[in-house]
Order: C-alpha cells, then sequence, then structure tokens
C-alpha cells in the first residue's frame, strides 16, 4: 500500500510506510530469480523496450525486456546469481528477469508519493483471472504546498507477463488504463490510511502543515469507474474532520481493523492520539496524549483482534505494546529495545501473535508477543544495507512479510521455510537466508 516504501524526510527523521514500496512515481527494474531470492549479471549486449501505453495525465506501462547474452561470444553462458551490493565485472549489467512476474506494471502521476494504500473493492479476494483492476489512494509532495493532492485512482486493463518465447509474441493486448480524481490538499502528504466505515469510503492523512484530515472518498470511487468521466478531475472538497492539535507534523497513523472509524495518529514530538467516531459521524479526538516514548513516534498499528491493543514504534529504538482501558498515562504495558537504531515501521499479523519491525540498521526483527516480556526477537534478518522503509504481512499467510528498504530493494520472507543442507549449495550465494523467498530491485530515476 509506497508493495520500495520508499523515501525518508530527513528533517523529520521518518520513513514512509507502509505498504512494501510506498514510492509512486519512481522507476523500478526488477532484479530477481524464481524462487531464490536472487537477481542475474549479463554482459551487456543490446537491449529492446517493448512499446508503453500512456495516457493525457498519467501513465501505465508493462516491462517485458528481451533477455541478453551473458559474455563475450559464449553465448552459452549461464546467468549468474547477483546479490544486491555486490561488485559487477566490466561490462555486466543487470537484467529484468520476466519469468519471476505473473504481473508487472508501472504508474506514475506526477508529482512524488510517499505513501499509498489500497481501496478495498467487491472484485474478490486472491483474484487470478485477467485482465485485472486494483484501487489506489495516495498523495502528492509536491514542492510547492498549495499544488497537493490527494489523489483516488483506479488501474484497469492491468495484463499478464507474456512469456519470453509465447506463440502470441507481438499480439497487442489492451492497453493499461489508468484514471485519476484528485482533490487538493494543504500541504505535502506525509501518509494516507484507507478505511470502509458505514455507508462511508474514508481516509485519513498526515500533512505537513501538522494537521490530520479525514476525507469522504465514496463520490471519487464512484467516478473513476464511470466509464463517462475524464481521465483526470479535480475538485476542492473540504475533509470531513481536522485535528490541529498535534504540535507538528507526523508519519504515523493506523485505522482500526475491529472498531470502524477508531484511528491512531503520533508524530515526531513523541505523542499519540486516539480518534472515537461519534453518532453525529464526526470523531472526538482525546486530547490527552499516550506519551511514553521519548523520540518521535514512526509507527502505528492496531491489534487485528483485539479493540483496545495497539503497538507503536519510535526513533527511540522501542516498540511499544498499549492498552486504552487505561489512562494514557498508564497504557503503556510493555516495552521493548527492539534495534540500535530509529525503528521505522512495524506491521502485526492478522493470523498469528507476531510483529514484525524494520529499523534504520536495515534490521528486521520477528517478534512474538507471547515473548514479547523477554526483550528477545524469535527471528532477526540482515539482508538489506540501508534503513528498513516499510513492512507488511500478507493478510492470508501466517508466516509471510514483505519488506522494503531505502537500499532500493523489495523483499518477501517466509518463516515456514527452513535450510534444506540435502539441496545443492552450489546453486545458492551464502549469504541469503533461506527464508528469504524474492528480491525486487528498484532503480531511481
Amino acid at each position: 500500500m509506497d508493495v520500495g516504501d520508499e523515501g525518508k524526510n530527513e528533517e523529520s527523521n521518518e520513513m514512509d510506510d507502509d505498504n512494501a514500496a510506498e514510492t509512486l512515481g519512481s522507476s523500478s527494474t526488477a532484479v530477481s530469480s524464481s524462487g531464490n531470492a536472487t537477481g542475474k549479471s549479463k554482459k551487456k549486449k543490446k537491449k529492446k523496450k517493448k512499446k508503453k501505453s500512456q495516457k493525457e495525465n498519467g501513465e501505465t506501462s508493462k516491462e517485458n525486456n528481451e533477455e541478453m547474452n551473458l559474455g563475450g561470444e559464449d553465448e552459452t553462458s549461464e546467468p549468474q546469481v547477483y546479490l544486491p551490493g555486490g561488485p559487477m565485472e566490466e561490462g555486466e549489467e543487470l537484467t529484468f528477469d520476466s519469468s519471476a512476474y505473473k504481473i508487472y506494471h508501472q504508474v506514475q502521476c506526477g508529482a512524488p508519493c510517499l505513501s499509498f494504500d489500497i481501496i478495498s473493492d467487491n472484485l474478490g479476494d486472491d483474484r487470478a483471472e485477467f485482465p485485472m483492476t486494483m484501487y489506489l489512494a495516495t498523495g502528492t509532495q509536491s514542492a510547492s504546498g498549495k499544488q497537493n493532492f490527494l489523489i483516488v485512482m483506479k488501474m484497469s486493463e492491468l495484463q499478464e507477463m507474456e512469456e519470453e518465447h509465447s506463440d502470441d509474441e507481438g499480439v497487442i493486448d489492451d492497453e493499461p488504463e489508468l484514471t485519476m480524481e484528485q482533490i487538493k490538499h494543504n500541504g505535502a502528504v506525509n501518509r494516507i490510511r484507507y478505511a470502509h466505515i458505514p455507508g462511508r469510503q474514508v481516509v485519513s492523512t498526515w500533512s505537513e502543515t501538522g494537521k490530520v484530515h479525514i476525507w469522504d472518498i465514496s463520490q471519487q470511487f464512484i467516478q473513476v469507474n464511470d466509464e463517462n468521466s475524464a481521465t483526470k478531475t479535480t475538485s476542492e472538497n473540504k475533509p470531513l474532520y481536522t485535528f490541529t492539535g498535534h504540535q507538528t507534523e507526523g508519519f504515523a497513523m493506523d485505522w482500526s481493523r475491529t472498531v470502524p472509524g477508531r484511528l491512531l495518529t503520533g508524530d515526531c514530538n513523541k505523542n499519540i492520539h486516539l480518534w472515537n467516531p461519534t453518532e453525529e459521524g464526526s470523531w472526538h479526538v482525546d486530547q490527552r496524549p499516550y506519551s511514553s516514548h521519548t523520540q518521535s513516534v514512526e509507527d502505528l498499528q492496531w491489534s487485528p483482534n483485539e479493540d483496545t491493543v495497539f503497538a507503536s514504534c519510535s526513533v527511540d529504538q522501542s516498540v511499544k505494546v498499549w492498552d486504552i482501558r487505561a489512562a494514557p498515562s498508564k497504557a503503556c504495558m510493555l516495552t521493548a529495545h527492539a534495534h540500535d537504531a530509529d525503528v521505522n515501521v512495524i506491521s502485526w499479523s492478522r493470523k498469528e501473535p507476531l510483529l514484525v519491525s524494520g529499523g534504520d540498521d536495515g534490521v528486521l526483527k520477528v517478534w512474538d508477543l507471547r515473548q514479547f516480556k523477554t526483550g528477545e526477537a524469535v527471528a532477526v534478518f540482515k539482508h538489506h544495507t540501508e534503513a528498513i522503509t516499510s513492512v507488511e504481512w500478507l493478510p492470508t499467510d501466517n508466516s509471510v512479510f514483505a519488506a522494503s528498504g531505502s537500499d532500493n530493494q523489495i523483499t518477501l520472507w517466509d518463516l515456514a521455510v527452513e535450510k534444506d543442507d540435502q539441496q545443492g549449495q552450489q546453486e545458492k550465494p551464502v549469504d541469503v537466508p533461506p527464508q528469504l523467498l524474492f528480491i525486487h530491485m528498484v532503480s531511481k530515476w
């Protein structure tokens, strides 16, 4: 929901979040091979590019670069495993391995977008038929604060990747389509989160101005599905509610999955505020902050099955677990010194009592909340070479999660995988943890 994070705001010492790969509008090149979280290194020959589909005021593209040969006259040489950050010989380059993907598209919406979230629809989970459709909400970070927008977008006609030697090569499929509805937003959007509450589709936005807004995007969702609507329109809707009680900007934000309309927001001054919906369709924000952290609150996560429990992480290197049944000054129940650097992001599994955290140290840690008092993580992964910017559990699996980092990698992990001593080790790089399933490598503009 930017699934590469994701840029870092240096002044606020905060990363964007949460849906692995939260930066929209960045050029990306995949570096991967099936099953082994690796890429391919090949001698540079020549490259052919497939046509891109462009639409006025926005574009989507489908990547399918042809494979290149390795090494001079010897065109039978096998591709070599490459780990991000490793050395490359002169004349070698990384190539896009299309066989690793069922679907791969890019979307560009103008100004950089630090955060996005998936808008739920009624098209079904685990969908497998092509072409596909998906909906996103995002917000821009324009250089001019008055030129920022909340964007609702629909991406449709998303086709499956063509096989490299498909008999249908050269056949033009329906081009991907992008439709956007924009709402003017005062200040850059630090983070955006979607929620469906009775009778409304809403998003909350953290603005660089220090204000938190809640917007009704129900009409925008209808308009992006209207075939007669323009490809891109802009409106000046007012937010449903705005909270000005934070004394500075922030990034941490999460909607409750068990209490519709309940929201948490955390700022760079270490304060967390609780929002509760009112019967009149508005919100009441408790002015008493949850303030056990000593530095900026970076991320928040409600428990997926307990109405009153949430977790937070901070620049103070800790992860905390809270219970709102207690007064704010006494609500912090558990604290762990989680990382040896800022803790940027956390994600709470919907299937198991597990929490994954990622820090500025580039380390991923998995915590069993039943053993949280010990302060010891049940799994530690040191693959990323720079700060972790986003983590997210797979909603339908109890052991799989994704992560992204400032090292331009998006990684997929499976805790259920164990090292197989019987498997040929020559096929695997020595430093790859067996739980690391896949690497998608993102290149900057």
